[in-house]
């Protein structure tokens, strides 16, 4: 990482208790570059105007929905729009997210409640528009 680098990474991975179920996804490195002021964290489903906790979410076909079959896609969509604005007014260059989720998911995404290749909403839309993301395990 370059000395004055900034970059975007999901809440949950600095420790933010940002999960669907309140819990967090923490990671070391990402949490050391946290406190150096070199991580700006977001979550999109708070962003998309979810709660935390949260009830889990899958994509089937092109929507987003919870267990209890609510559509969410806007919520979904919205939060991702807010991650790509961020992104853009901040000259971001480089993004982490949180590998597997519906959202943040950038190689593996969970769809019909299974871990399957594929990105989730956010993952898609900032690689559409060109960003360098790394997807954090």
């Amino acid at each position: 990482m370059k000395k004055n680098e900034v970059v975007i990474a999901s809440a949950c991975l600095v420790g933010l208790n940002t999960r669907y179920d309140g819990k967090n996804e923490k990671r070391d490195e990402i949490y050391r570059l946290f406190l150096e002021g070199k991580v700006i964290p977001l979550c999109p489903e708070q962003l998309g105007g979810l709660p935390t906790p949260r009830q889990k979410s899958t994509i089937i076909d092109n929507s987003v929905v919870n267990e209890s079959g609510e559509d969410i896609t806007q919520n979904f969509k919205r939060g991702a729009e807010e991650v790509l604005k961020c992104a853009k007014a901040l000259n971001i260059k480089k993004i982490y997210l949180k590998e597997g989720s519906p959202s943040c998911g950038v190689y593996f995404t969970n769809k019909n409640w299974k871990r399957c290749k594929g990105s989730g909403i956010t993952a898609k839309l900032l690689k559409k528009a060109g960003f360098n993301i790394i997807p954090i395990e």
